[in-house]
């Protein structure tokens, strides 16, 4: 008896099924990657432990995924030289840390013993790298995401100040990171708004709204927080949103849309309700005091005396540093020996990741740590100015808004020691390096 041509196919084809199998679980990882990288970065400041909580269920449903997918991946996700750099500079910055606690014989717990695998993560972030370069999410859900997490930190920041009349907004973590991230996420959303008027049009009407009121609710957000380091960060970040709106903007409305926010952002910088100008003043009145060896207990003298700590160590171990468990029994030791101020003896680190690396991991450290902030950096750099779509060079300029913000939170706070700040540069890098490659490559395919 005759087999049908449908029966036929269906014994002859076993690999078509298993690609379609295949398929269907590819858009099911999608789905999921697109919740998780959603949820991560719109809850990072809002919601406590979403810093860790979200990664690891990320890690624990994608990478089995990743397993049963990766070896047959062929063009769109597949992995390229760009792809083994990023992860080379992830790897290479987690393993040197692990190495550091091995031979110290100590790992870090950070503050609140919140991050007692800390020199871990940049190892899952690598995983997770290759499962999002599958299972990627697209830029609608990363402007989405920036947007919702800005307008959380501006909503709680203006609570905390107007309400509860705290002195500095902080959601109940060190003000710090909170001010930091909350300006990243703020910039991060005025590229969303320039992504939806790409090639001179307004796309999604909804989406620009969103993500303007957002950009000002993230930077409202820092102004509250009083992080005085982060505010230098904002000409930056200002100055590349600019770069990447000349690609995208005609040049009249991009002038009085620079000059809007500008006025904006000094009016409410100079409004006494932020506090800004208290803590500028602060902040001269704390340098000068230092200056004249007066007080060296303030908040601006504790810091010099830390990186005057971290200045004496690295002179003395320039190679290899002292290691993760010895920079704070040395610490302790110059404040006798060199009389440097005790007060500096109540910190897990040196408030400067710079200084604070090459204490602990001599030029090796600071070698690996100039890679982790540059290899990002150029990548994304690089796309940025090639000449591709505009959509490519918003994504290009996002990501390189994470390096550039945390080259410049870390001169003044060691934020790649803190939960949320390392997790924070760890997720927006693999999330904003996906999105932009699916974003990439997908126009390459319609216009080769």
């Amino acid at each position: 008896m005759t087999k049908s041509r449908e029966q036929r196919w269906y014994v002859q084809s076993p690999r078509n099924e298993l690609a379609a199998g295949r398929g269907g679980l590819r858009t099911r990882m999608q789905t999921l990657a697109s919740l998780w990288a959603f949820a991560f970065i719109a809850l990072l400041v809002v919601v406590p432990w979403a810093y860790a909580i979200i990664p690891l269920l990320a890690a624990a449903t994608l990478l089995p995924a990743l397993l049963i997918y990766a070896p047959r991946v062929q063009g769109e996700g597949a992995l390229d030289r760009d792809d083994a750099f990023m992860l080379l500079a992830l790897f290479s910055y987690g393993a040197l840390w692990c190495l550091d606690v091995w031979r110290s014989g100590e790992w870090p717990v950070g503050e609140g013993n919140q991050g007692i695998f800390l020199p871990l993560w940049p190892m899952l972030a690598a995983a997770l790298l290759m499962a999002l370069r599958i299972f990627t999410p697209g830029p609608r859900l990363l402007w989405l995401a920036v947007s919702c997490g800005a307008l959380g930190a501006g909503s709680i920041a203006l609570y905390e100040r107007l309400v509860l009349d705290k002195a500095r907004a902080s959601n109940d973590m060190n003000a710090i990171p909170f001010g930091n991230l909350s300006l990243l996420l703020g910039g991060l959303s005025l590229l969303g708004a320039l992504w939806c008027v790409r090639s001179g049009s307004v796309r999604r009407p909804a989406l620009l709204a969103l993500t303007l009121l957002a950009a000002m609710a993230g930077m409202l957000g820092s102004l509250l927080s009083g992080t005085r380091g982060g505010w230098i960060a904002a000409p930056l970040l200002l100055l590349l949103a600019y770069r990447a709106a000349r690609d995208v903007l005609p040049s009249r409305p991009l002038h009085l849309a620079v000059a809007a926010l500008m006025i904006l952002l000094v009016a409410a910088a100079w409004a006494p309700q932020t506090g800004v100008r208290d803590r500028v003043a602060l902040a001269h009145s704390n340098l000068m005091q230092y200056a004249v060896g007066e007080e060296r207990g303030s908040s601006v003298g504790l810091r010099l005396e830390m990186w005057r700590a971290g200045g004496l160590m690295f002179l003395e171990k320039p190679v290899l540093g002292w290691g993760e468990g010895q920079v704070q029994h040395q610490r302790d030791a110059l404040v006798a020996e060199a009389g440097l101020h005790p007060g500096i003896s109540r910190y897990d680190q040196l408030h400067s990741d710079i200084i604070d690396t090459a204490a602990r991991r001599g030029l090796v450290g600071l070698g690996v740590l100039l890679a982790f902030y540059m290899v990002p950096l150029s990548l994304f750099w690089r796309r940025l100015v090639d000449g591709g779509s505009p959509g490519v060079r918003v994504l290009a300029a996002a990501g390189m808004m994470v390096p550039v913000a945390f080259i410049d939170f870390g001169l003044t706070q060691s934020m790649l020691r803190d939960v949320r700040g390392l997790s924070g540069y760890l997720g927006f890098c693999v999330v904003c390096w996906a999105v932009m490659r699916r974003h990439e490559r997908l126009r390459r395919s319609v216009h080769p």
